[in-house]
């Protein structure tokens, strides 16, 4: 039930995509962070959230072919962002059953400059509108600050709303409490 519950959260913020936000305004980061630090398997942890992304991507693909969205879903670069996501799911493992809301934001931060970093760094790379040089890609990097901050406040709007409603969640159903035998696998590993 536990598992089945935190997918579904994701997946609703995951489908928050569709609705009409500021660009880069979006949950990626935060369903990662979460995704990372609620989940018993490393596993889980990981696919849970790409699955949502994915689920939401194509949603967005199918709106966009209806002629209902300006965005398209499906992109040529995309596997720059499942990847950085995956990315910051790994390392968000580390905080792994963390409650405490320092080690929450402090992980949310370190992946928000992450996306923003391995993200920004793609697209000066493959791409023609920046020269290959290191004057480029900083010029890349500042050109893209002012979404750095959209970014940097969907994940922590997001994140909030994620770890909070989960919060509520486990003291309103005592079935989505982790049990014994997760916290007590958590300390092995």
């Amino acid at each position: 039930m536990r598992n089945f519950a935190l997918i579904a959260f994701i997946l609703v913020v995951a489908l928050t995509r569709l609705l009409p936000h500021p660009p880069n305004f979006a949950p990626i980061t935060a369903m990662a962070v979460f995704g990372a630090i609620t989940f018993g398997r490393w596993r889980t942890a990981a696919v849970a959230p790409l699955v949502a992304l994915f689920v939401s991507d194509l949603a967005k693909e199918l709106l966009w072919r209806q002629g209902m969205s300006a965005q398209w879903g499906i992109y040529r670069g995309m596997w720059v962002t499942y990847g950085t996501t995956a990315l910051i799911a790994l390392m968000s493992r580390v905080a792994h059953g963390s409650r405490r809301v320092s080690v929450i934001a402090g992980t949310t931060l370190l992946g928000s400059s992450v996306f923003f970093l391995v993200t920004n760094f793609a697209i000066w790379a493959r791409g023609t509108r920046f020269p290959h040089t290191l004057d480029g890609l900083l010029d890349c990097y500042v050109i893209a600050i002012p979404f750095f901050r959209n970014s940097l406040a969907g994940d922590v709007v997001y994140a909030t709303v994620l770890f909070g409603a989960w919060a509520l969640a486990e003291r309103w159903v005592p079935g989505l409490r982790p049990r014994e035998t997760d916290a007590s696998a958590v300390a092995a590993t």
